[in-house]
């Protein structure tokens, strides 16, 4: 089985999926996050988003790919949780700056 290595800041995010606290620590203060039509800017108003949404669908995520696109990491990972069509595969688009996330897009 082949072992994907995730870059630091984005392996501490899926390993913080329900701790706010810790998910606070992988964003820039000035990030932005982009997940269903809707746009989040700045790590408290991203962090809520995420706890909110922890709360609400107890998922867990297992990323299983990995691509480089200009200059972004592609993760793809299998979410399962209390939603409506669980489990799906989502994309997650991450930006890194200085070893913490800029920016995140979350697309199905």
């Amino acid at each position: 089985m082949h072992t994907m290595t995730l870059p630091e800041p984005i392996a501490k995010y899926f390993a913080s999926e329900h701790n706010p606290e810790a998910l606070a620590q992988c964003f820039k203060a000035d990030a932005i996050l982009k997940d269903d039509g809707h746009s989040y800017e700045g790590v408290e108003t991203i962090t809520a988003f995420l706890a909110a949404a922890s709360v609400k669908y107890n998922a867990t995520t297992v990323p299983f790919d990995m691509k480089d696109d200009d200059g972004f990491h592609v993760v793809l990972a299998k979410v399962t949780g209390n939603f409506p069509g669980s489990p799906a595969n989502l994309s997650y688009r991450f930006g890194l700056d200085r070893g913490l996330i800029d920016s995140l897009e979350i697309n199905v």
